[in-house]
């Protein structure tokens, strides 16, 4: 059984409710031991302010400097 431990996070909210969570992660155990992600996650504030998340509004990414830092130029320029 894989478990997630969430090592860091920021939250950037955007339009009325909405936000975005850009996390660093864990998964622990299984067959591969620990492997560390960056996790890019959409949700929104419920009326009490908590998080929720949106099901299948996630991507992970690989922590490869080369491969982040080609990701965040592409942004950029798009």
């Amino acid at each position: 059984m894989v478990e997630f431990e969430t090592i860091n996070f920021k939250t950037i909210p955007f339009g009325k409710r909405n936000f975005i969570e850009v996390a660093r992660k864990k998964a622990v155990g299984g067959s591969r031991g620990e492997t560390e992600f960056i996790s890019l996650s959409r949700g929104y504030f419920k009326q009490d302010d908590t998080k929720q998340f949106q099901k299948g509004k996630s991507i992970t990414l690989p922590l490869d400097e080369n491969v982040r830092k080609e990701i965040a130029q592409h942004l950029m320029e798009i």
